[in-house]
């Protein structure tokens, strides 16, 4: 069965700062990063103090063959739809791009790999979360 992931943008921070996540994505077949996450990476590179060096790593990271960007489609806007109506019937907001990522990362068919519990909130979403002894 193919193993196809998209990162979240701490699970990418995590994987590129601590190493975490690095067996995952190595027994990938696909690795999915969202616009959304891409947009968040940048605006994270635009706070710190290296910029340039990150931008470098990210695209070299896209490069790799298993790598894609993924955007949101007209049947990503349907799910985040249905995804929003499910949290609000629960009573279980949470961040707005985190509902555009998990939608995109549904349509897809992936395993969400990020630390954000809030994620387990949406039933039909497969969510991969480190165990708290896992670098």
């Amino acid at each position: 069965m193919e193993l196809i992931v998209a990162l979240d943008t701490n699970a990418y921070s995590d994987w590129r700062t601590s190493g975490r996540w690095h067996e995952t994505l190595s027994l990938a077949d696909s690795i999915l990063v969202p616009t959304v996450v891409m947009g968040e990476l940048f605006h994270g590179f635009r706070k710190g103090n290296q910029l340039v060096e990150n931008q470098r790593r990210l695209e070299a990271f896209l490069s790799e063959p298993q790598v894609r960007i993924v955007e949101a489609t007209r049947r990503t806007a349907g799910i985040y739809g249905e995804f929003l109506h499910h949290l609000q019937k629960q009573a279980t907001p949470i961040p707005t791009n985190d509902i555009w990522i998990a939608a995109i990362v549904s349509e897809h068919s992936a395993v969400l790999l990020t630390r954000d519990p809030h994620f387990t909130h949406l039933p039909q979403l497969t969510v991969g979360i480190p165990k708290e002894n896992e670098s």
